[in-house]
């Protein structure tokens, strides 16, 4: 199955969400999972299954527990795939990211800047 049929769905893609943060048991992201999305423990677990069978997550035995957690491998073979696109979307996060400084920096010096009403004051303090 390709990384994008399998990060396709948003069940599988709300479980890698969850995992990311560490390990958590079946029963655990079954019972967040069933709450969200209204399905049932055997359909989470199916879910499970195909995370597991294409290498998105490891499971493993904690006494009668299971616990899960993400496999960096397909993630970052699914980032490889992408790197073909990257060209399309990276200059204009780049645009926006120095459209984002150059607002903080104005806002910055806004802030700085003493307004009218206060100049104007200092100004006439030594008046009286």
């Amino acid at each position: 199955m390709h990384a994008l049929d399998v990060l396709g769905d948003p069940v599988r893609r709300r479980i890698l969400e969850l995992l990311a943060d560490g390990e958590e048991s079946a029963g655990e992201l079954g019972r967040i999972i069933q709450s969200e999305f209204g399905i049932s423990q055997p359909a989470v677990s199916q879910h499970l299954r195909v995370l597991r069978g294409s290498g998105f997550a490891t499971v493993r035995p904690d006494g009668a527990r299971r616990l899960y957690a993400v496999d960096p491998t397909s993630l970052a073979q699914a980032d490889a795939w992408f790197d073909t696109f990257r060209r399309f979307w990276e200059p204009r996060l780049d645009a926006l990211g120095t459209e984002l400084a150059r607002g903080q920096l104005a806002q910055r010096k806004a802030d700085a800047a003493p307004t009218h009403d206060t100049a104007t004051a200092e100004a006439h303090e030594g008046d009286d």
